[in-house]
């Protein structure tokens, strides 16, 4: 595990910052594959790419920010963007790169529900290879093991001045590996009889329901909402039952379309 691959002069190369720039190339670059594949609107997914890539960096900051450590950053906002000492909830770059890319579809004459069955897959890849940012700069950890058992990380890390040399779940890793099950899920599904925008909202329920269930093993946030469940855990909740009212919406306004007879042209 290594923070800094190399300097320039005084100024640190992250392995975070490499990783995390390469998971937004790599998941633009399979987007646009699949839209070029689809055959409709990959000349946008550049674009597109680089608009949510940011509004998911910032959201992400974000929403760590205000959400988890606000009580230390009020008094610091100087540090408000050193991403590298941790905290990115990956939660909110998902809801702002999400917001970014419905404005920008709706100002292009995209039809936002069939791009979001495109290019959700690559959404889930990028998710998986930040994962890996993750666990090479120390964050995103996991609780205590209780046992040997458990990844130790150097003393550099945020994981190891709050746990020390205790053995961690490894929550990130775990994350990113379910994040690449759920890549090929959504390949999988996108081929099968579905309705317009039932792949999307399957992408936010996997991914909603692997999160909700890896919090428990999280350690680097343990604050509870309303003694029931963790701050990200209340958002999969509602994530989850959004996106399957969606999909249960969608699927029967499909159903309600195939059912209406065809009028039959004048001859």
């Amino acid at each position: 595990m290594h923070q800094y691959l190399f300097f320039i002069g005084d100024f640190p190369i992250r392995a975070y910052g490499l990783v995390l720039s390469l998971s937004i190339v790599l998941a633009t670059g399979v987007a646009y594959f699949l839209a070029k594949s689809d055959g409709r609107w990959h000349e946008h997914v550049i674009d597109m790419g680089i608009y949510c890539g940011l509004a998911g960096i910032l959201g992400s900051r974000l929403w760590d920010v205000f959400f988890f450590d606000w009580d230390y950053y009020q008094h610091h906002l100087t540090e408000l963007l050193n991403v590298w000492q941790g905290g990115m909830a990956i939660q909110g770059g998902v809801i702002l790169g999400t917001i970014v890319g419905i404005i920008y579809t709706k100002r292009h004459g995209i039809d936002t529900w069939a791009f979001a069955d495109i290019v959700c897959p690559a959404i889930i890849l990028g998710q998986a290879i930040g994962r890996c940012a993750n666990l090479l700069n120390g964050d995103a950890f996991g609780a205590p093991t209780g046992d040997s058992f458990g990844i130790v990380y150097p003393p550099t890390t945020l994981a190891y001045q709050t746990y020390g040399a205790a053995p961690l779940w490894p929550a990130e890793v775990w994350e990113g590996q379910l994040d690449f099950v759920i890549f090929a899920l959504l390949l999988i599904y996108r081929v099968t009889n579905h309705a317009k925008g039932q792949v999307f909202a399957m992408y936010v329920m996997l991914y909603s329901a692997a999160r909700f269930f890896l919090e428990y093993l999280r350690g680097d946030y343990n604050d509870l909402i309303l003694g029931l469940f963790k701050s990200a855990q209340m958002t999969s909740v509602v994530a989850f039952s959004l996106a399957l009212a969606a999909w249960l919406a969608l699927g029967i306004k499909q159903k309600a379309r195939e059912s209406q007879p065809r009028k039959r042209k004048n001859r």
